[in-house]
């Protein structure tokens, strides 16, 4: 009778570890398919606003090469409204963190997709400074590096939660040079903070993968899918935000100019 009792408590066992490694599964792939929706918000909106801000019609404000500002494209790029646009994604990454436990799943969700596009028009310069072929070829190298990092933070026995705060205490002190540089405008400094940038941003890729999966596994017991589908969306933050941080310091690093 206790054989009995101990074969089907085994079973039960692993019945409910299929049932969580089914979950973690379709937990990862809405975190990435959210992240990937996210990515292709951000390049149309940032290809569409680059469009709308040149054209070759001359006007007062200049580029070269027989381009010109339009005026939308001098409000966006050389007024003072350039300030908000790039700060906008920072703001809304702190308002989105503040305001996560009061949104609901699909509140959330519609939030990183407006946050995606506001990305796409702080970054839309970047079509106007580097050359198509090396925006896309650094994206490429980007989306195989992230991949690789990513596979890798998720399949690993290590644990690497000592990673956070380290990594953290980096990203705060990124921002707080690239602000100093922007008075600066020393190349010296911006090429240190790219090279970092990169390192940090890659090793948050790891990282955040492994807390997402870790996250997840803690809390699949409680069956409470509101908060898992909200978790799922501040995983697709956490992971789009590595993305999107490392493919603009490799662009800085790499990219070729106009």
């Amino acid at each position: 009778m206790a054989e009995l009792n101990r074969i089907s408590a085994n079973a039960g066992a692993g019945v409910r570890t299929a049932r969580i490694d089914e979950g973690l599964r379709a937990h990862m792939n809405k975190v990435y398919g959210t992240m990937s929706i996210g990515m292709v918000i951000t390049a149309l909106a940032a290809w569409a606003v680059s469009g709308l801000a040149v054209t070759t019609e001359a006007t007062q404000y200049a580029l070269g090469d027989g381009e010109y500002l339009t005026d939308f494209g001098y409000a966006l790029y050389a007024s003072p409204l350039k300030w908000l646009i790039m700060f906008l994604p920072l703001i809304m990454v702190f308002a989105f963190s503040a305001m996560i436990n009061r949104l609901s799943a699909a509140g959330a969700q519609t939030f990183f997709y407006v946050f995606a596009a506001a990305m796409g028009l702080s970054i839309s310069s970047i079509f106007l400074v580097f050359t198509g072929y090396s925006i896309v070829q650094v994206f490429l190298i980007t989306a195989i590096a992230f991949a690789g990092l990513s596979m890798w933070g998720y399949v690993t026995k290590k644990d690497i939660s000592g990673w956070g705060s380290f990594l953290i205490m980096g990203v705060i002190g990124l921002i707080v040079a690239s602000i100093v540089n922007i008075f600066m405008q020393s190349e010296a400094i911006m090429f240190a903070i790219s090279a970092l940038g990169v390192l940090i941003f890659a090793g948050l890729t790891a990282y955040d993968t492994q807390n997402i999966k870790n996250q997840y596994l803690a809390h699949a017991h409680h069956g409470d899918a509101e908060w898992l589908g909200k978790s799922a969306i501040m995983g697709a933050l956490n992971l789009y935000l590595d993305f999107i941080n490392m493919f603009m310091f490799l662009l800085q690093l790499f990219g070729n100019r106009e």
